[in-house]
């Protein structure tokens, strides 16, 4: 049977098109809508990866029909059938027959077994009865065209003409031209519209179908004509319209024009993207675009090694993609890497790796960085700007795959200067890189609160502001910009005043950090404040901030973005560092925390459904225990010289506890037979993240030394709510009842085996959740470093009565927003 794509601006009206449709057919029939976009505020448009994946769902060799609505939903229909595979494109027609009596006809049609061009002749006539019917009862209407009068019907004087620049992103589609016809049709006189930049003929601006179509982009300029009584008000409605982009939230600078902000020109203007990681900055723009790095090998040896070469680092690529789209599917962002895997199938660009290798001898890594550059320099030719930017898609592809080639990690993003690093986006192992001293604050294009990236920056004491989005393009290098990485705010020239604002702002932050060293309750109980970190930097900055030790380092990030795990003498070389740098302070390592979520080529991990529940944690290690081995040596190495504790992460099972320990008491008899020295009772630890470890704390805490909590991961589990999923992640709030209950139970098996227990997850950097985990007995919170004076601030106005008083009222609560609602009046008491 024939299946129908249904594409619109509106995905509420593309649901009613289907439901409608379907009505109409005596037999199912297989349909699928791409309708909308991911924005709250703003939620109609297209997409074409929304469109591409649609006809795949139920593609078959019978054909698929598209019917779209116009403006960009056309655009967008177009672009998903490049991506389709090109023996697929004949059996996939776009059709241009109207929305709501297209779809129905080829429903129809469709269900009753018709052929594929009996389904499209049928939609593309569909509109002829209707179109007879208003011929035949309607009253004349107005000529599409602007009447023609002979001259001096009208004098030439009552016709007035502007020509004005189109600023909006997207140019006139469907929602700018409804506007515009709104308008214009509240005048009596004739209004023409006209593309100059494509120098086309005048329409009728009164007709939706017209202006639409006109085919206007950013950057064009538009001729606006009026004759009549009313024509100077009209034009000057329309002109008002235009110059503001058509009510458009967004405001880039016309494509015609210098979009970014030259270096040293005075002006002050506001940004806004997520807040991802706390505190201010002001300094000169540092661009970040990695390019694609220098081949020094140009010449094969063997065309068909070669190629094979190049299809075996596709095909890894193409598994870290797919593991990177499993972490964050139906996520804003998540057509990102859909898209990056259909660019390692692109046909042009294969074609071109292949020629480069069979006909002129190169390399892989030649014939691919070939091939890549003439992708990028296609897309960067093209004017529309959203066609263009998807250069930076082809780079980041194009790097991925070229890494691998040449057996490289990576650029390094050591600063010359200070600055505040500005990037498209980040990767975790770019911002593991960075080192706070120079890096000032981070601003990207993409990304949110709760990606790595976000998780390091924090981790790092880093301000970040992400999500910009097209704005990045007018921050230019040396730009003096301010941020204030806990409104998501960034100025662009600041003003003075500004300026005095955020360095007031800076004053008292500075002045809530001069608080004494060792954290205790107003009545002097002694609560242990540590910091999660990443590198050195990190340790670094959790001294400045006043922490008493490190209770994460995060070791994973050792491991991602690059072709072998690091060796055991580079991790000892690491762990003495950040140790050294803690100036005998306790260290708290977790051993590798990686799975199907994370991309690590060597281990060759397969996708996974849900990688949350698959092979990652513990889990992972024990399937891989020489990786196990090869770090807790060099923990255990380190351990000699450095208070130096290690965790095990994702504890579900006792066995899995066991087995760890086992691991571990066998690397130690090797270091023992080879006279290597190691701390003999050096401590061992775990996360508690699971809801069965929770169940059983009481069995493992005997078996260690501490407990640690990791609220991130227990809030998910708990609730049954991918953390990372747009529509359940707010489920996920270690604010709820039933998260706070699962910690105080944890602490109460802790404590019954006379052991310590931290908080290391995200709930331990709000202040808000001090008085709840204090009062519940938690012994440390660890968090990232800027959050610390906050959280030592409200430490010292509590007393532990107060604090158990607050918790035991709370885990009476029905849900987080009431746990919310109760402690603002309890925090300011």
């Amino acid at each position: 049977m024939v299946g129908i794509v249904i594409v619109s601006h509106s995905a509420k009206l593309a649901a009613g098109v289907r439901e409608l449709a379907a009505q109409m057919a005596r037999e199912p029939v297989p349909i699928a809508i791409a309708a909308g976009i991911d924005d709250p505020e703003n939620p109609f448009g297209t997409d074409p990866m929304q469109v591409y994946q649609a006809i795949e769902s139920l593609y078959d060799d019978t054909g698929v029909v598209v019917l779209m609505d116009l403006g960009s939903a056309v655009m967008s229909a177009e672009m998903a059938l490049e991506f389709v595979e090109p023996d697929k494109r004949s059996n996939v027609i776009l059709c241009e027959a109207p929305l709501v009596e297209g779809a129905i006809a080829a429903v129809v049609q469709a269900a009753g077994g018709a052929t594929l061009d009996r389904v499209i002749a049928e939609a593309r006539e569909a509109i002829a009865p209707k179109a007879s019917q208003i011929k035949a009862s309607a009253p004349p209407t107005a000529s599409s065209e602007p009447e023609q009068t002979q001259q001096g019907d009208r004098p030439p004087s009552n016709r007035h003409e502007i020509v004005l620049p189109v600023l909006n992103t997207l140019g006139i589609h469907a929602r700018p031209a409804a506007k515009l016809v709104q308008i214009a049709n509240r005048f009596s006189c004739e209004i023409s519209l006209r593309n100059c930049s494509k120098d086309t003929q005048a329409i009728n601006a009164k007709s939706i179908n017209q202006v639409t179509t006109l085919g206007v982009r950013q950057g064009d300029e538009i001729e606006i004509a009026a004759r009549g009584k009313d024509a100077l008000p009209a034009l000057a409605a329309l002109q008002e319209l235009v110059e503001n982009r058509f009510g458009e939230s967004e405001k880039p600078a016309p494509k015609t024009q210098q979009p970014a902000i030259a270096a040293g020109e005075v002006q002050s203007d506001e940004i806004r993207g997520t807040p991802v990681s706390p505190g201010i900055a002001i300094a000169p723009v540092v661009r970040y675009e990695p390019a694609i790095p220098d081949v020094t090998h140009l010449q094969g040896d063997n065309p068909e090694d070669e190629w094979q070469q190049l299809h075996f680092a596709i095909q890894t690529a193409r598994r870290q993609i797919q593991v990177l789209g499993h972490k964050i599917a139906n996520r804003e962002d998540a057509g990102i890497f859909a898209a990056h895997k259909l660019f390692l199938k692109d046909p042009a660009l294969l074609e071109i790796a292949r020629e480069c290798i069979f006909q002129h001898h190169y390399s892989a890594a030649a014939a691919w960085k070939q091939a890549i550059d003439k992708i990028v320099a296609d897309y960067e030719a093209l004017d529309d700007p959203y066609l263009k930017s998807r250069a930076s898609d082809v780079k980041d592809v194009g790097l991925r795959v070229l890494r691998l080639l040449i057996d490289v990690r990576g650029i390094s993003l050591e600063l010359p200067q200070p600055g505040i690093l500005v990037a498209p986006e980040l990767k975790p192992s770019e911002v593991a890189q960075l080192n706070p001293e120079k890096v000032r604050a981070i601003c990207t294009a993409v990304g949110g609160a709760n990606n790595h990236s976000a998780i390091l920056a924090r981790s790092l004491g880093i301000p970040a502001v992400m999500g910009i989005g097209a704005s990045l393009a007018r921050l230019t290098e040396g730009t003096a910009i301010a941020l204030d990485g806990e409104t998501g705010q960034v100025w662009v020239q600041p003003q003075p005043d500004r300026i005095a604002q955020l360095q007031d702002k800076l004053a008292a932050k500075a002045a809530t950090a001069k608080l004494p060293r060792q954290t205790k309750t107003a009545d002097g109980r002694r609560i242990g404040i540590q910091a999660n970190i990443v590198g050195v930097a990190g340790a670094k900055a959790a001294l400045d901030m006043g922490a008493d030790g490190v209770g994460l380092l995060r070791t994973e990030f050792l491991y991602l973005d690059r072709p072998h795990p690091p060796s055991e003498e580079e991790q000892v070389d690491l762990y003495q560092a950040i140790a050294a740098t803690l100036e005998e302070k306790p260290l708290t390592i977790r051993t590798l925390d990686i799975g199907g979520d994370k991309p690590v080529p060597y281990l060759d991990l397969e996708p996974e459904a849900n990688p949350f529940l698959g092979l990652r944690g513990i889990r992972l290690l024990l399937e891989f225990p020489e990786l196990l081995k090869t770090q807790l040596r060099a923990i255990l190495r380190v351990s000699h010289r450095y208070p130096v504790q290690v965790m095990f992460p994702t504890i579900a099972l006792l066995c899995e506890l066991r087995a760890a320990k086992q691991i571990l008491a066998e690397v130690q008899e090797q270091l023992r037979s080879h006279g290597i020295r190691f701390d003999e009772g050096m401590g061992v630890g775990i996360t508690i993240e699971v809801p069965s470890a929770v169940e059983i704390a009481d069995r493992l805490a005997p078996e260690v030394d501490f407990f640690s909590i990791g609220t991130n991961d227990l809030s998910q589990y708990a609730i049954a709510a991918d953390r990372t999923h747009p529509k359940v992640a707010h489920l996920a709030d270690a604010f709820e009842p039933a998260v706070l209950r699962a910690i105080a139970r944890t602490v109460q098996a802790a404590h019954h085996a006379k052991i310590k227990v931290a908080v290391c997850g995200e709930l331990a950097a709000f202040p808000e959740a001090t008085p709840i985990l204090l009062g519940l007995g938690v012994d440390e919170l660890s968090m990232n470093p800027t959050a610390i004076p906050g959280v030592k601030s409200v430490i010292s106005r509590l007393t532990v009565d107060r604090a158990e008083a607050i918790a035991a009222a709370v885990l009476q609560l029905d849900s987080a927003a009431a746990v919310k609602a109760y402690l603002p009046e309890k925090i300011r008491d």
